[in-house]
Formats: C-alpha cells, structure tokens, sequence
C-alpha cells in the first residue's frame, strides 16, 4: 500500500514549536557556538590549541578507526551535530534548512529526527569501514576524524526527492526538485574531491544518501521505520507530565 503523503506548509519558524527542522538547527549551532567560546576561554588561560583538541574536541569528533571509538563511543552521535569551522556549519546549515524543510513539508516532522539520526549513524559506519578498507585511507587513521551533518544533509536531499522529484520550490521557476538535489550533489563533489582533495567523506556521503533512499522508499510503501524510535521519544519527554482528567459536568 502506497503511503499518503503527509502535507504540512508550515513556514521555517524560530517560533514553531513543531517544527523539527527549527530545532535540530539550533542544536547544531547551539553546539557550535559553545566549542567556539570554549576553544576562547582555552587560548586566554594561554593554552595551545593542541591542548583544546585533546581535551574537548577529540572527544566529540568521530575517530578513523573503531578502536580508538571504543573510548568514546557516544562520538557516532556527537560528531554529527560538531561543525569546528564558521564556513562548514554556514553551508550546512543551509542545506539542511533546504532539504530538510522540503521533506518535512512532503512527509511530515516524524521522520526528520530518525532519519537524521540513523542516516548520521550510518554515514559513520561507513566513514570508518572507509579508512579501514580502502587502502589510500588507511595511512590518514592516525590523524583523521569526521565532523559535521554532512550525511544526514544528504540524506535529506535524496529522501526529499524520493518523495516529490517533481515539485517546484517555486511556481513561476520550472526547475523540478531533483535538479536542486543535482547541483547539491555536484557542490559536494567539487568541495570534497577537487577542492580540499577529502576524498574521505565520500563513503559518509553514499552511505547517508542509501539510508535517505531506503527510509522514504519504505516510507512510502506504508512501513515507517522511525515509527517504534518516535514512541519511545514521546513517552521519554512525557514521562513526568501529569495525565490530564476529563471532568463530566452534569
């Protein structure tokens, strides 16, 4: 059974409280803006940026190899929501308000959170499984890490268009949706290949672009996989909220 989209034109809001978009954006730039002031307070008590690395931002970022994660495994989470350059997290968040917000408004807030979520997870994985089989990766282990929603972002944008390639971001701009997904694929390739030479964050790319692909395929065959993940959210955030009693006034 095909599933119906859910349609939900609300606009990008500071104040909608629904809007998930909203909020994992100022997750992302709330976490910035505390490392930043972090790694200040760091160099005034004259501490070399080294130092600022090893005690903090080690501990977030996600390692190139599964050993050293074993240390701090809760950096498969953590480093998704880490951006360590004014520039990265600008153009993410970009992204994600674009991609995010198109598939939010075809498919409705509860799939934003999971899929973000498991596509960062996955886009982990794959970083790793990355460094440790390709054989030109591997001599960078010692030193390289992966930050940033780069895959969840791509997950997004081929999610998005799972859902509704077709569509028009604007009436009088016959561009369909899928060619925004093309030039965002394009950008990635120039920044990552030809520009910094990164050829690193490619695994992470196509492994968050293959979950965005499969959650919203099955999404729209009626199986949300994010579903039993949403419920135990809800029943987290309401576990001390009082029950409400309806009173029968005769």
């Amino acid at each position: 059974m095909m599933h119906v989209e859910e349609r939900n034109n609300t606009p990008l809001s500071l104040g909608e409280e629904k809007n998930m978009v909203i909020q994992l954006l100022l997750i992302n730039i709330t976490v910035f803006i505390l490392l930043f002031f972090t790694e200040v307070i760091y160099r005034m008590e004259g501490n070399p940026l080294s130092r600022y690395h090893s005690d903090i931002l080690s501990r977030i970022v996600l390692p190139a190899n599964f050993a050293t994660l074993l240390n701090n495994p809760w950096a498969l989470i953590t480093s998704m929501f880490t951006h360590n350059s004014f520039w990265m997290i600008t153009s993410n968040m970009i992204w994600l308000a674009c991609f995010g917000t198109m598939l939010q408004n075809h498919a409705g807030r509860d799939r934003i959170l999971p899929l973000y979520l498991l596509s960062g997870v996955v886009g982990g994985v794959f970083y790793l499984l990355g460094m440790q089989f390709i054989p030109a990766f591997r001599e960078l282990q010692p030193f390289a890490t992966m930050t940033g929603a780069a895959a969840p972002i791509m997950a997004f944008a081929i999610g998005a268009t799972v859902v509704a390639p077709g569509y028009r971001l604007l009436p009088n701009l016959p561009i369909p949706f899928w060619i925004i997904t093309v030039i965002f694929l394009l950008v990635n390739i120039y920044t990552h290949v030809i520009n910094t030479h990164d050829m690193t964050m490619l695994p992470p790319l196509i492994g968050g672009g293959l979950t965005g692909f499969f959650y919203m395929q099955q999404w729209k065959r009626g199986n949300d996989l994010g579903a039993g993940f949403n419920k135990f959210i809800h029943r987290i955030t309401h576990l001390f909220h009082p029950k409400t009693h309806l009173h029968i006034v005769k």
